[in-house]
């Protein structure tokens, strides 16, 4: 018997929660009828929900003993929610998904198919276009993509999305990265193995409100350029040779102006520029090498990556006490 584990992270989820789970729950019984070696569990990861999805997933642990889930303490944020889920899955496979429908489980018989055949480690799909998106979202997005394969040795894959199965045997690699600053598209990428790509169309979700916003994706994909990625570190040593080579220019065009044409200095004009220009290249470059030594210090704390107040495990020792 083979024990397929489906992680599901979950923020503010309430109003897709019973969806997904009816959905989810059709697909899987039918995976099951079409191969009954095959098994599974639903591991449910509550990442500091403020609606109801925590008493959801109390209903469902009570209903139904396939159903695992975590609570964090606070909201820890989505990779903190794939890898707590990775962490505590006990499958053969392992299926990384959202709660919101985007990642239509109807694709798990195909992506269960690459995988058991043993010619994958993984499953994953792409999205072949960004209907939905706004046009700057989606262009930025792409530029995202361009600018850390140029810079970075890890190839991430414009359109890749989180929605993947898995082998033991990649997760494991996965886990073996405990780094607290996580960037999951990049990690996805770096640990290898085979993986088959399935293209598919942008899918919107099916109830609720995302959590993810234009300056929040920015910033991930700060994340992603920092953990992935020491290019930026290179242009402030650049930035440094071409600001010295500008001054050396500037120098000797105002030595020949003088001696040869006579042509008056004019000094408080000059000054004010250069130190703005100078100013403003420091700072620059000051800043690119504090988000680097602020991820070395976050490391260097060993915090968890995230804490636990509630699993199914103590809502069935309360509920026995009672």
């Amino acid at each position: 018997m083979k024990l397929l584990s489906i992680v599901v992270p979950c923020y503010n989820e309430q109003e897709v929660l019973p969806l997904f789970y009816d959905k989810i729950t059709e697909v899987m019984d039918g995976m099951k009828t079409e191969d009954s070696g095959l098994d599974y569990e639903l591991v449910f990861i509550n990442d500091g929900s403020r609606d109801a999805t925590l008493e959801g997933l109390r209903k469902y642990a009570r209903e139904d003993s396939r159903v695992r889930y975590i609570s964090f303490s606070r909201n820890f944020g989505k990779e903190a929610g794939m890898y707590a889920g990775l962490e505590a899955s006990k499958g053969d496979y392992i299926v990384v998904m959202d709660a919101d429908l985007q990642h239509p489980p109807e694709f798990l018989p195909k992506m269960y198919a690459y995988v058991k055949s043993g010619e994958y480690d993984c499953a994953t799909t792409r999205r072949v276009d960004r209907e939905g998106e706004s046009k700057i979202r989606s262009w930025f997005a792409r530029k995202f993509y361009k600018i850390i394969n140029r810079i970075s040795q890890t190839e991430i894959v414009d359109g890749a999305q989180d929605f993947r199965f898995m082998t033991r045997q990649m997760v494991d690699a996965i886990l073996s990265m405990k780094e607290y600053n996580r960037f999951s598209k990049g990690i996805f990428s770096w640990v290898g193995f085979r993986t088959k790509y399935i293209e598919i169309k942008n899918v919107e979700r099916a109830a609720g409100t995302t959590a993810w916003s234009f300056w929040g994706l920015f910033k991930y994909s700060l994340e992603g350029i920092a953990a992935f990625s020491t290019a930026p570190l290179a242009i402030a040593s650049l930035l440094g040779i071409v600001s010295c080579a500008l001054a050396v220019i500037f120098a000797l065009v105002t030595v020949i102006e003088k001696l040869c044409f006579g042509n008056d200095i004019h000094g408080y004009p000059t000054i004010v520029c250069l130190i703005l220009l100078l100013g403003g290249l420091q700072l620059f470059t000051t800043g690119i090498l504090g988000q680097y030594l602020a991820k070395t210090y976050l490391e260097c704390k060993k915090r968890p990556i995230y804490l636990v107040q509630e699993t199914e495990n103590d809502l069935k020792k309360t509920e026995s006490e009672n």
